[in-house]
């Protein structure tokens, strides 16, 4: 029994590790690609249906809303990766993570492209296929909340 507890454990924290700088990669990946002219592009339906996405584009332009985006990306991936040294600033990064996929799967709703218009029953286009994976990376950012605070609670 022991040695079936240990492999589990062993396996739970494999997945948690995983998790987390799965998350981190993402992150730092795609924050970096929101500085690149096609992506600007690739965003530009989910920000312009958004009402509030919309208007900060028309305020500030599309292109630099894009780059604050993916400066938030890419500081929020930095703030998890932090956990060994800096559980809190780890915790604080997996909670602006968790409302930055809140506000993505927002999309799902305002971006009529998600949504193959022309059948009877709801279709994700491929649009709502790239939405719909951030229901993956919300688990993940709710883990490493909970993670990085029972870390915090150890210390």
């Amino acid at each position: 029994m022991g040695t079936c507890r240990a492999t589990a454990d062993r396996i739970q924290c494999a997945a948690a590790v995983t998790l987390r700088y799965g998350l981190v990669l993402n992150l730092l990946l795609i924050g970096r690609l929101k500085f690149e002219d096609y992506e600007v592009d690739n965003i530009r339906p989910l920000l312009v249906a958004s009402p509030p996405f919309s208007r900060l584009a028309r305020r500030y332009g599309e292109r630099r809303l894009a780059r604050f985006i993916g400066v938030s990306e890419i500081l929020i991936g930095a703030l998890i990766a932090a956990r060994p040294l800096a559980p809190k600033a780890s915790a604080l990064g997996s909670l602006a993570a968790t409302g930055m996929f809140a506000t993505t799967l927002s999309f799902l709703a305002t971006t009529p492209e998600a949504w193959h218009q022309r059948r009877t029953e709801p279709k994700l286009s491929p649009a709502g296929q790239f939405l719909i994976k951030d229901i993956v990376l919300l688990g993940a950012a709710l883990f490493t909340v909970a993670e990085s605070l029972r870390n915090i609670r150890q210390l």
